[in-house]
């Protein structure tokens, strides 16, 4: 008999701009133009505050963005905080990648760097794969749709790449990480609800541990990405989480959801 698959779970989240926890719009991101960056909140606390107050909680799995430049100082507080439990993303490359698990790093994250161009490199994920070792890698399929499809979104997910999101190219990925992280660019920061489809999408899909952020906006989208993915997909909550200046989801009923949930 299978065994039954466990219930969807909160991971946490610790985005960086500019040194500073923030919560962002994502589709506002331009590296050429801060003018038009949509800000939801910027933390009084540092990032190894919120290291902290995960361990607390033993919240595993959550991971730590660097949204440009800037940020590495605020990165390695947070991973100094709670080291061996925390995933780093953002500028990561087959040559840094190695100083980022020295710095605390549970696993590296990349995106970007699979794309040189905005075309897909096989070389340069089988690169990044062996210089920290499958086990500790993650990919992030950032992604934007595109009528009926989802296509890889990078550089601050502004430049659509040449990889479409789907059974074909997750299983090619899969091949040489031991994680997804999938951020739905379009819905990012606006609070206004999940991309259902694409979670759903993604549970026909994955055939290892993923993470989906984008649009959360209550403590109930847990069950439903649950209920759409099969419980093979786990969800983060940023801009609408009171922790980060929300109003809609209390980081308590999260924890209580997490821990009734294992």
């Amino acid at each position: 008999m299978a065994h039954p698959r466990r219930k969807s779970l909160f991971r946490p989240c610790i985005d960086l701009h500019n040194g500073e926890v923030k919560q962002i719009v994502g589709g506002t991101l331009h590296e050429d133009d801060a003018s038009r960056l949509q800000t939801n909140f910027v933390a009084s606390h540092p990032s190894s505050y919120y290291a902290a107050l995960y361990e607390e909680n033993a919240l595993e799995g959550g991971h730590v963005i660097k949204l440009g430049p800037g940020n590495d100082r605020a990165a390695k507080e947070a991973l100094a905080a709670w080291p061996g439990h925390l995933q780093i993303g953002g500028g990561i490359t087959a040559e840094n990648a190695r100083e980022w698990l020295d710095a605390g790093a549970s696993k590296v994250i990349v995106t970007s760097y699979l794309f040189p161009e905005a075309r897909f490199s096989i070389d340069r994920l089988k690169a990044v794969s062996s210089a920290v070792g499958k086990d500790r890698l993650v990919v992030d399929v950032s992604c934007r749709r595109r009528e009926n499809k989802w296509l890889v979104a990078m550089n601050k997910w502004q430049t659509i790449a040449d990889m479409e999101v789907g059974k074909e190219s997750l299983d090619l990925l899969a091949e040489y990480c031991s994680e997804f992280l999938v951020h739905a660019a379009d819905v990012e920061g606006l609070c206004q609800g999940i991309d259902e489809e694409l979670v759903a999408k993604l549970g026909e899909w994955v055939t290892i541990p993923t993470t989906y952020a984008g649009g959360a906006k209550s403590v109930t989208d847990l069950e439903l990405v649950g209920r759409l993915s099969a419980g093979k997909v786990d969800l983060t909550f940023g801009s609408s989480l009171d922790i980060f200046g929300g109003t809609l989801v209390k980081f308590e009923d999260l924890i209580n959801y997490n821990h009734e949930a294992l």
